[in-house]
């Protein structure tokens, strides 16, 4: 039987508490299964710099790259010491120095969650190494120039390897779902580079001819998701564009805080909730670890499809019926109106895994 190696990054802030509260709901489920993991605490954010003046120590980053996967807690970096601020913070250094190209974020709508936009299911495909952010479109350095006091340039990069792969990663994904996906650019302005990603799309589009494709700019896929969020499926769009997005669909459907992604490539992926490190609740045993929980049901699923063992797939779906049936339930922390605190929602969780009859 395979012992799976997972790295375990607690983080900064809340991040703790709610990795810990995911550990152990994911400790139940894979006993129940029958699936041998091992956990890898692993310094990062603040930890990592009490340890080894590093928010993302080299130890750190060479122990990940023996290991399945991982989760990622939150980090607190704007409020790193200045040496340690300049750098990328943890999060954006593992996407860029490990090429995780795709980062994808779900936003569906939850029982027991009001939902703005009512029932949705989409998922965004965010490509996760170029496009307008500065800090990760460049082999060493960044993508920002202060010419004058007054002046600052910005970079931003689109290469074809970059959206073909991204394009890939979001068609594969439509076939397993209702085999739509929308096309997230602003060609008519930024005709060269966002240009390039919708034609590149396009092209690869060819490729899944059972998959039906549309496109929008960006200001008006903004409003479309805000007035009908359900027609959408998959939605592939440049590096920028899709954080936004994703931050306003999981919005959308519930909180920002119960959203979930994974970042991955070809061969090794981290799960990590959208949202932050809220640091003014930290300690208290109040934040609420559906995003971080759901993060891992998804690298779960992205596990089991990798090593083909459906008893990780089985792991996840244990989890998220029982996280689904808790919130039902009324189970729910303080920021979704209940009076459970993290410990108590994930032991909530793991008495309704352990309910649950698993063949």
């Amino acid at each position: 039987m395979t012992t799976y190696r997972l790295g375990v990054l607690a983080g900064d802030g809340i991040g703790p508490e709610i990795v810990s509260a995911t550990v152990e709901v994911f400790k139940t489920a894979a006993d129940k299964v029958g699936v041998n993991i091992d956990w890898i605490d692993l310094p990062m954010g603040w930890e990592g710099i009490k340890q080894y003046n590093d928010p993302l120590p080299e130890f750190t980053t060479n122990a990940l790259k023996d290991t399945h996967g991982w989760i990622l807690g939150p980090h607190d970096s704007a409020a790193y010491p200045l040496e340690h601020k300049v750098k990328l913070n943890p999060s954006g250094a593992l996407r860029h120095t490990l090429d995780l190209f795709a980062n994808i974020r779900p936003a569906k709508t939850m029982p027991g969650i009001k939902s703005v936009v009512g029932e949705a299911d989409l998922v965004i495909f965010r490509e996760n190494t170029e496009g307008f952010y500065a800090d990760r479109n460049m082999f060493a350095g960044h993508g920002e120039w202060q010419i004058t006091e007054d002046v600052v340039v910005t970079s931003g990069v689109f290469t074809r390897k970059a959206v073909e792969r991204i394009a890939h990663a979001a068609f594969k994904m439509a076939m397993k779902r209702r085999k739509k996906v929308t096309i997230v650019h602003k060609a008519n302005v930024l005709r060269l580079s966002t240009g390039l990603f919708l034609n590149v799309c396009r092209e690869i589009a060819k490729q899944y001819p059972e998959v039906t494709v549309d496109d929008y700019h960006i200001d008006a896929m903004a409003a479309h998701l805000v007035r009908r969020a359900k027609d959408f499926d998959v939605i592939v769009t440049e590096n920028m564009y899709g954080d936004i997005l994703s931050d306003l669909a999981g919005e959308l459907v519930g909180s920002l805080g119960l959203a979930p992604s994974i970042n991955a490539n070809a061969t090794v992926a981290m799960a990590q909730a959208a949202h932050g490190s809220a640091p003014d609740i930290a300690g208290l045993n109040i934040g609420n670890p559906t995003g971080m929980m759901l993060s891992t049901v998804m690298l779960m699923e992205w596990l089991a499809e990798r090593h083909n063992d459906n008893n990780l797939e089985e792991i996840g779906k244990l989890v998220e019926q029982s996280l689904y049936q808790s919130l039902k339930d009324g189970i729910k922390t303080k920021d979704l109106g209940g009076n459970a605190s993290t410990s108590e929602f994930a032991k909530a969780i793991s008495e309704r895994i352990n309910q649950i009859f698993v063949n």
